[in-house]
């Protein structure tokens, strides 16, 4: 659950809480137009995870931030990252964190937001982006008929299979059939160098979904000059918005336009 929360870094969104089977958690709106959901990386809801969901809204879509841990607002620290990455590490109930094979369960909450936000915002269906730990949810949520556009941001899951994905047998078939009869599609986003997203995990999307998987591989040089880290966060903390004309922001519009294209903003 979220503790405290950084009302400035947090302007010009309206929040509310949603609640599915006894989960309540925080949502952050902001935008008209169809539905897209994005899903905060470790350590939180930060100010980076922000700006980008500002430029969805600024696409001429609504978009939601969940907070499903850390502190909505706060910045990024080192210190503060090994702190969620601890505590994540001994909470397993909602998240499947070392082995593939499965979903975590906080999938079933965000496919029910879905469905709530493609009801209120219509268009042909709801975006989903999912950012390290979170990023194979967007495609386990493919089993949700409303999620039209999924997208994995640095997907990080599962920690020791590093050919795998953050999704069952099952929810992987969905997806591809539903790729095939609705002539859908993905996007995948990396840096080459991310010891966290391993070639094997990019190999075994395209094995899978094949020209269905549009694949955006990164350089460390295209990152900025951000270093708590190395190279990792595509569409946030090593998004280099100094170059408008880098690789790294054509990555992220073309996220933007793929949501507008799939969303029917």
């Amino acid at each position: 659950m979220a503790n405290a929360i950084d009302e400035a870094a947090l302007e010009g969104f309206s929040r509310f809480d949603f609640t599915h089977e006894g989960h309540t958690r925080p949502v952050w709106r902001m935008g008209t137009g169809p539905a897209v959901i994005v899903i905060h990386e470790i350590p939180g809801l930060h100010p980076g995870v922000l700006d980008f969901a500002r430029d969805v809204a600024a696409g001429g879509m609504t978009v939601f931030c969940p907070s499903l841990f850390g502190e909505p607002g706060k910045g990024v620290t080192k210190r503060y990252i090994d702190a969620v990455t601890f505590r994540l590490a001994c909470v397993r109930r909602e998240f499947a964190i070392w082995r593939g094979g499965r979903s975590s369960p906080v999938v079933d909450w965000l496919k029910a937001l879905a469905r709530q936000v493609h009801a209120e915002c219509g268009g042909k269906g709801v975006g989903a982006v999912g950012m390290c730990f979170t990023g194979g949810f967007a495609l386990a949520m493919m089993t949700e008929p409303v999620v039209v556009a999924p997208v994995l941001a640095e997907p990080s899951l599962p920690v020791l299979d590093k050919g795998g994905l953050d999704a069952s047998p099952a929810e992987i078939a969905c997806a591809k059939a539903r790729f095939e009869a609705e002539d859908l599609s993905l996007i995948a986003l990396r840096y080459r160098s991310d010891r966290h997203v391993r070639d094997a995990r990019f190999e075994r999307l395209k094995a899978e979904f094949g020209e269905r998987a549009e694949l955006i591989e990164l350089e460390d040089a295209d990152a900025n000059a951000y270093r708590v880290i190395p190279p990792h966060s595509v569409l946030t903390l090593h998004l280099d918005r100094d170059r408008p004309d880098g690789k790294g922001m054509a990555a992220a519009r073309r996220v933007v336009e793929f949501f507008r294209e799939r969303t029917g903003a």
